[in-house]
């Protein structure tokens, strides 16, 4: 039964702690492939990949986020998500779950020095003794909605 106050998103994990992405962005999650680098792309730029066809950039949610680099990438996933009809891809340690969160358990961030900057932070989920941080998505890529921009 679905219930109009809650929603799901796509469950991932960077560092050890648990972020989140409303599923309705997500188009796949893709096993961890080889890149083409991009010349003079920002840092958390990996590159870009063929995936069927169509050349997709991928951002290294490690580095965007100024986290310590990984050695073992063998279990990361490339999560695909659609905003404004891009698709970027986005390096994970690791994505297996969906999750629905009902309005309840949703909470606005505390404003905390960490290492995400708050501004990617939408929500702070709570899923029993587990917290999730629903990352606002554009805010991420740098992207503008049409409603920003209007």
């Amino acid at each position: 039964m679905s219930n109009i106050n809650s929603a799901q998103y796509v469950l991932f994990k960077l560092n050890d702690e648990y972020y989140g992405i409303d599923i309705s962005k997500v188009k796949t999650i893709e096993k961890i492939q080889n890149f083409t680098r991009v010349p003079n792309a920002p840092n958390y730029v990996k590159g870009v990949i063929n995936l069927r066809g169509e050349v997709v950039p991928v951002i290294d949610l490690r580095k965007r986020f100024n986290l310590p680099n990984k050695n073992d990438y063998s279990n990361s996933r490339i999560i695909i998500v659609t905003v404004n009809d891009i698709d970027v891809g986005l390096i994970v340690d690791s994505s297996s779950e969906v999750l629905q969160l009902t309005a309840e358990n949703l909470d606005n961030p505390p404003h905390v020095e960490g290492n995400v900057t708050e501004d990617f932070i939408k929500h702070i989920g709570k899923d029993g003794e587990r917290l999730i941080m629903i990352l606002d998505i554009e805010k991420v890529l740098g992207i503008k909605t049409n409603i920003e921009e209007s």
